[in-house]
């Protein structure tokens, strides 16, 4: 089969792991940079260009698409979807994992639990601050990636100037309660084709709540639960993703659903688990190109 990794990143682990996995079962696999993709219409078909060179005989894509490039990578993913290319990731679920809010909105039209969230309204901050209880309130805003974006305030008091601060500045973000039995720890589960292919517990390093490997937290092996496996199927399927990273958090309660990554980081999950996810990703698309 024809393959390409739609990243911006040839040297990155995770596009390395995926180009190894694809050439290891001899498939011929490229790495296409969605920046240089030219997208046409005509004569009432979606065309691609890449670099100048028609792009018209590949089976699948892996997109890859980062958070700093969501919109027009998306639009790349969209146009190979309208080409009748397979799509490990499809254009909709990319939209709706990067969109944190959106991303709820999914979740809960499937009854997937999750912490309690609020869609901060500018007109009545302090009321909505106020139904937290003197509890500490995490801060999101709308789009961000590992850890990015995020902020721990102590009570609704201390809550208020950040988010005067930054309706001030016109961003968008949510109210969320903090879940402190987990002391800053979360679960990455990774689905593939509607089946956990590893899961990994992070932890947070010493003065931060971030249990992301980025801000230097640390991680281990772990099985997950049989509610928590159901979950992070139950959410990837909700999202329409074929692979996704899903963020779970062992609370009090049971599991919940923090977030869903479309384009999950490989590294951190293959070293831990030592689980090869390229390999059932390339798996995923030999079963669904006939």
């Amino acid at each position: 089969m024809n393959i390409a990794i739609l990243s911006r990143g040839e040297t990155l682990y995770s596009t390395k792991s995926l180009l190894h996995a694809a050439s290891a079962r001899n498939h011929n696999v490229e790495v296409l940079d969605p920046i240089y993709c030219n997208l046409e219409i005509e004569n009432g078909k979606a065309v691609l260009y890449y670099e100048g060179d028609l792009i018209d005989d590949l089976d699948a894509i892996i997109p890859r698409i980062g958070a700093s490039n969501t919109f027009y990578g998306t639009s790349v993913v969209r146009h190979f979807e309208a080409m009748g290319v397979f799509t490990v990731v499809s254009s909709l679920g990319i939209t709706n994992s990067r969109d944190k809010w959106t991303c709820f909105q999914v979740l809960a039209k499937h009854q997937i639990p999750m912490p309690r969230t609020i869609f901060a309204s500018f007109y009545d901050f302090e009321e909505q601050l106020k139904t937290f209880r003197g509890k500490p309130i995490i801060i999101k805003l709308l789009e961000g990636t590992h850890g990015e974006g995020v902020i721990l305030t102590e009570s609704p008091q201390n809550a208020l100037a950040t988010v005067e601060t930054l309706n001030a500045a016109g961003v968008k973000f949510l109210l969320q309660e903090y879940i402190e039995e987990v002391k800053g720890s979360d679960v990455r589960a990774i689905v593939v084709d509607g089946v956990v292919v590893a899961a990994m517990k992070r932890k947070s390093k010493a003065g931060d709540f971030r249990s992301n490997l980025h801000r230097g937290g640390s991680s281990e092996i772990i099985e997950l639960s049989t509610a928590e496996e159901k979950l992070a199927i139950k959410a990837a399927k909700a999202m329409g993703l074929g692979f996704c990273g899903v963020d779970i958090l062992q609370s009090k309660n049971g599991p919940l659903v923090l977030e869903i990554n479309s384009t999950p980081g490989l590294e951190g999950i293959e070293n831990t688990s030592g689980k090869n996810v390229s390999k059932s990703v390339i798996g995923y698309i030999e079963r669904n190109i006939k």
